[in-house]
């Protein structure tokens, strides 16, 4: 159900972007511990789930119900790194995690201060990604 929600909040405004699709694999296989193929094969399962799914309801209400609340924020935070990759969050994006994020009984508070660790820990990504490194902390491992 966390794939599947995963899935419908990559895909509220449009078709899953192919650096939406990678993210959401990388968080998949690296958050359930799963190898290349089960991702896959997870990823293709929750889009057909989602495609067939009337509202978030019906993954939210399974998901309180094994999830604690660390494990729910830490799924809404997932949200945002998904919408975050491949740019800034859109009107669409912001709204299907604030109803997620409500259904799933994440303060509002809680959601902005996760969107803006994401926000910040992209900006920090990037930043490192653009500045050219020193050859000494290259040599170091730093």
């Amino acid at each position: 159900m966390a794939a599947a929600l995963l899935t419908s909040v990559a895909s509220v405004d449009s078709e899953i972007s192919e650096v939406r699709r990678e993210t959401l694999h990388a968080i998949l296989r690296s958050n359930f511990a799963l190898d290349d193929h089960s991702t896959r094969s997870l990823l293709e399962e929750a889009i057909a789930i989602d495609r067939n799914a009337i509202d978030l309801y019906r993954f939210t209400r399974q998901l309180n119900e094994i999830l604690d609340d660390d494990d729910r924020s830490y799924l809404v935070q997932m949200m945002w790194e998904v919408v975050y990759a491949d740019g800034n969050a859109n009107d669409f994006d912001k709204n299907i995690i604030w109803r997620a994020a409500d259904l799933l009984g994440v303060t509002s508070r809680r959601r902005v201060e996760l969107r803006e660790k994401v926000s910040l820990d992209r900006a920090l990504s990037q930043a490192r990604d653009v500045l050219p490194q020193s050859p000494a902390l290259a040599s170091s491992g730093k």
